[in-house]
């Protein structure tokens, strides 16, 4: 329906008074009961609760979750809101919803145990950081978060190392870059055979062995095996004739033969 203006004879279409109930009606009606006129006041609120949803999404967090976290949270602040104190709702809401994330996140998400006082310094420092990427056009620095946050660069520093303890990855999956569950996993890229492990323990067998032998046995395997003399240059060095050294020798490697067999029980 429209009016016609007597200075200008141009037809002008007026628009509805009001698109809807107006607020203090539907939450009268919702406190009373009414649950039309909450789900009305869910509907309109809703977009706020999920931009806060995804304001406290980090890593690998779900935004789902967060969205449904957000959301119960908001049906809670509608229960128990009371308009007749003339507060604004979000003022109300805002605060209980970003609390329920922050449970959320500090109860579920860790993969290991991190001090809840730690937890929401990792969050707010964490916003901040991505606050200052879009502001800056590249990441911030530990003093600049330091200064954003009013914390100490060590603190800052302190969060960001607290926040690996926030994800956890399986050392079976695949490595970045991988491409399929096929390639590399994280275990490939951090570990390996060593294999030089036995040769500690034959150092070990052989020092047990050693430190039962004669001193001459000792320095006779010394020469022999370490720098690579021949008997007779052995028996040279020593004095000795190359047949006594051949008899030490033998002596000495007997000797420490029977001591490994005794120390792997065989």
């Amino acid at each position: 329906m429209g009016t016609t203006s007597l200075a200008t004879g141009v037809r002008r279409r007026t628009r509805p008074a009001c698109l809807g109930p107006a607020e203090p009606q539907l939450f009268a009606r919702s406190g009373a009961g009414d649950l039309v006129a909450r789900d009305e006041l869910v509907r309109r609120y809703l977009p706020m609760a999920r931009s806060l949803a995804r304001r406290y999404r980090r890593g690998n967090e779900p935004l789902d979750d967060l969205m449904q976290v957000a959301s119960v949270a908001l049906v809670k602040a509608l229960a128990r809101f009371d308009h007749e104190r003339g507060v604004a709702f979000p003022s109300y809401a805002v605060p209980t919803i970003v609390g329920e994330l922050k449970r959320h996140l500090r109860d579920t998400r860790w993969a290991a145990h991190v001090p809840q006082r730690m937890r929401e310094r990792v969050l707010e420092v964490d916003r901040m950081a991505d606050s200052l990427r879009r502001a800056l056009g590249r990441s911030a620095t530990v003093q600049e978060l330091a200064r954003g946050v009013g914390l100490e660069p060590d603190e800052v520093a302190e969060a960001l190392r607290a926040a690996m303890a926030y994800d956890a990855v399986s050392l079976d999956s695949p490595a970045h870059g991988a491409g399929s569950e096929q390639g590399p996993s994280f275990a490939d890229s951090i570990g390996f055979e060593e294999e030089r492990y036995d040769l500690v323990e034959y150092t070990v067998t052989i020092d047990s062995a050693m430190r039962v032998l004669q001193p001459r046995q000792r320095i006779i395997l010394r020469l022999r095996f370490s720098e690579d003399m021949t008997q007779g240059e052995i028996a040279q060095r020593l004095g000795i004739s190359q047949m006594h050294v051949s008899r030490l020798l033998r002596q000495a490697l007997d000797r420490v033969r029977e001591v490994a067999r005794l120390r792997h029980g065989q």
